[in-house]
């Protein structure tokens, strides 16, 4: 599989065991980094052509990835 941009793991390098954490204690914060996953690997396979979309669709999704992205730091911050 090639490199997907903007993992979490990447975004979060200091939280890894956080994110880990939260993830098998957290049903929410489990659903917002799988939705992350989805919409950020979804976004990478129409960068790359895989799977083109037009300009508004990549917009949406790029918000609702930064709109994930910000409550999944929040949620770090809180722990």
């Amino acid at each position: 599989m090639s490199h997907t941009p903007h993992e979490l793991i990447e975004e979060f390098p200091d939280q890894v065991d956080a994110m880990h954490t939260l993830k098998e204690n957290d049903a929410h914060f489990a659903k917002l980094f799988d939705e992350y996953h989805t919409i950020n690997r979804a976004i990478h396979r129409a960068e790359t052509d895989i799977e083109p979309t037009d300009d508004l669709h990549m917009g949406e999704m790029r918000k609702q990835r930064m709109v994930l992205k910000d409550q999944i730091a929040a949620a770090l911050n809180a722990a």
